[in-house]
């Protein structure tokens, strides 16, 4: 009998692992919140310097709108590698550990968000600029392709299960709170000096400031325990020699239809953390730091309705919160653009917090979801590969989509676009099954 053939233990049945305490809980939830706020705030200073400085810096050559593309075709570039990420740091995760593999991605991301703080520009050094931009770029997102996976599987596989939703999504509430605080670093650099100034140098802060944030992420994560489930899976004498070809020999399916779901969730979030950044400030005019200013609102909101979402798909289940998120996406996707363009600064707040606090609610409940639909055997490589693959289509490709649409046909035709998407992921997860009731450890007993 095959793993994904086996009959499902559900909650109702008791762990075979240690029972842990609220307060060991709340500890394991602020270690993945900020562990994976720290390593997302690299991530995300990269996307709101595509939208606002690069293409000034890397790409003067190529004029507004196709320097715009480009640069956002080098943010495109992380989320192309973050499959091969996955498959690295998710071979290392399921067979040296989740803690080990978390603290080579954040020493990773820091080295290559460090090297992009200290980069020479097009002016300085000509085609060779955009060239290492690239490279550290892929650098970055080697590094959250393994990151993700990590976090939520090590918030999930300590948690209880009728609790497994609420504490799962701590850690992309981190990640929101990382949006947050990546455009609040720009904002307070935009405030110290002028626009010519913060072009020349000033956008740099930010990315050097991140050593501080990467030392602090690495002493919590060196001081945290391996996860229980883990533990007991590596006692038992069974790590997978090579999870991706287990992966591919029992759950290719369930993959790909969870990759196809979480689509809608990546473009939601894209479009309203960096493409309307650069549509608020270079198309509507609005001031930078107040366009800035809503996005970092808008993180907070991300963060709050995750965890809300998150804690409702304890009580209605994973998948059903996901498909109510991804539909709420397609609704607002052609309400949005016709409100922005009202030109109204109030408008274009609604417009972003609408966007990432629906994305929010996408990602509250993907953290269980994705934690229970694979066996403890292969889980870090198989969650992570229906992540990143989900974002090459969602962060990779959609945004170069996305801002030639925006440039050739307007911002109509990106409602449809991004509805299209959104049907897309709803018909991929209408097509999984729901895993509210299953235990992570289930399948190691089957296979006992």
């Amino acid at each position: 009998m095959t793993m994904q053939e086996q009959s499902p233990v559900t909650e109702r049945q008791s762990d075979v692992v240690p029972a842990v305490t609220p307060r060991t809980m709340w500890k394991v939830a602020s270690v993945s919140l900020i562990g994976n706020m720290i390593e997302f705030y690299d991530f995300f200073i990269y996307a709101t310097a595509a939208a606002l400085v690069f293409p000034h810096t890397f790409f003067p050559a190529l004029g507004s709108a196709a320097g715009t593309v480009a640069s956002f075709a080098t943010l495109g570039v992380a989320f192309v590698v973050r499959p091969l990420g996955s498959v690295v740091f998710g071979h290392m995760g399921d067979r040296l550990g989740r803690k080990a593999t978390l603290v080579i991605t954040l020493l990773m991301m820091g080295v290559a968000t460090l090297l992009v703080g200290l980069m020479p520009t097009a002016a300085q050094i000509g085609v060779l600029a955009p060239v290492l931009i690239v490279l550290l770029r892929v650098l970055q997102g080697l590094a959250a392709g393994g990151e993700w996976a990590g976090a939520v599987l090590y918030a999930a596989e300590y948690a209880p299960g009728n609790r497994r939703g609420f504490w799962s999504s701590f850690p992309p509430v981190g990640a929101g709170f990382a949006l947050a605080t990546a455009n609040l670093a720009f904002i307070l650099v935009g405030l110290s000096m002028d626009q010519s100034a913060f072009i020349s140098y000033g956008w740099r802060i930010p990315f050097l400031f991140s050593t501080v944030l990467v030392a602090v992420g690495l002493y919590i994560r060196l001081r945290t325990a391996e996860t229980p489930i883990f533990k007991q899976h590596l006692a038992a004498g069974r790590p997978a020699r090579l999870p991706l070809a287990d992966v591919i020999r029992f759950q290719p399916r369930q993959v790909l239809l969870a990759a196809g779901g979480v689509i809608s969730v990546f473009v939601l979030y894209f479009t309203g953390s960096t493409y309307l950044v650069n549509y608020g400030t270079t198309v509507l005019n609005h001031n930078r730091n107040a366009v800035l200013t809503i996005v970092m609102a808008g993180g907070v909101a991300y963060s709050i309705v995750c965890l809300g979402f998150g804690r409702l798909s304890d009580s209605y289940g994973r998948r059903r919160m996901l498909m109510v998120a991804v539909g709420l996406g397609v609704v607002w996707s052609f309400v949005a653009f016709p409100l922005a363009k009202t030109g109204s600064l109030t408008a274009f707040a609604a417009v972003v917090i609408g966007f990432l606090a629906i994305s929010g609610a996408g990602n509250g409940p993907l953290g269980a979801f994705f934690s229970e639909l694979y066996h403890t055997h292969y889980r870090y490589t198989a969650a992570a590969l229906s992540y990143n693959i989900g974002s090459v289509v969602g962060g990779g490709i959609a945004p170069l989509i996305i801002a030639s649409i925006a440039a050739s046909s307007g911002t109509a035709a990106l409602a449809w676009f991004i509805g299209a998407l959104g049907l897309t992921s709803l018909v991929c997860l209408a097509f999984l099954t729901e895993t509210r009731t299953h235990r992570l450890d289930a399948a190691d007993l089957a296979r006992q």
